[in-house]
């Protein structure tokens, strides 16, 4: 599975991307607004962090809109995909910028019914968004087993891109039901991380060792 940092900190995409780890980013206009400087100039440096997809959302509502930004926001660099949310001017504007070879996210996906949708439209990802269901009462994850389900039934080349991950057992059960990628905020690709017993093991194995060396000493 691969695996997305969603954010728009350079800084943050550049840590991760040190790591070896990181295939790709996700971003949103909320995420590029707290960071300074022109959001073009900064997706194109993200791009070359990343040397991976890197979603660039539009803000448009109307289909017009949608072909407009999400040409300019291909213009960027190769790397860039254009996010669309799952609406019908948006469903459009991803059949017309598919139909152009325009790699398209199509986002805000929160039911089965809406990412067959995306996947006949042509949409090169689709993110069901598991954190904002489990908000309101939903097993999230019930959803992306429905999706892999579907899309394996009928071949799709849509990738499940499972967004809105709010801890590392998201990611888990998303690998273990088969999704394509997992997009996570960077403290979350942090935690993937931790373990007690790593601590604790690496602890007492660098006390054993301090330990030789006094009585070599």
């Amino acid at each position: 599975m691969k695996l997305f940092v969603d954010t728009g900190s350079i800084k943050d995409i550049e840590a991760i991307a040190a790591l070896g780890i990181l295939d790709g980013v996700t971003t949103n206009p909320s995420l590029l607004a707290k960071e300074p400087g022109d959001f073009r100039e900064n997706l194109k440096k993200i791009c070359g962090i990343v040397k991976g997809p890197v979603s660039g959302e539009v803000t448009a509502t109307d289909f017009t809109g949608m072909m407009r930004e999400g040409h300019d926001i291909a213009k960027i660099d190769d790397c860039m995909v254009v996010k669309v949310p799952l609406t019908r001017d948006g469903i459009k504007a991803c059949k017309a910028l598919s139909g152009e070879r325009i790699r398209v996210n199509v986002t805000l996906c929160f039911s089965a019914a809406q990412a067959l949708l995306a996947a006949k439209a042509g949409a090169t990802f689709v993110s069901p968004f598991v954190g904002r269901l489990d908000d309101v009462g939903t097993n999230g994850m019930d959803l992306i087993r429905e999706i892999v389900q579907i899309y394996d039934n009928y071949d799709f080349t849509t990738e499940v891109l499972v967004a809105s991950c709010r801890h590392p057992m998201h990611v888990v059960e998303a690998a273990r039901i088969g999704a394509d990628i997992a997009t996570c905020p960077p403290a979350v690709i942090g935690a993937l991380f931790n373990h007690p017993l790593t601590s604790i093991g690496l602890e007492k194995f660098l006390k054993d060792w301090e330990q030789a060396q006094a009585v070599k000493a």
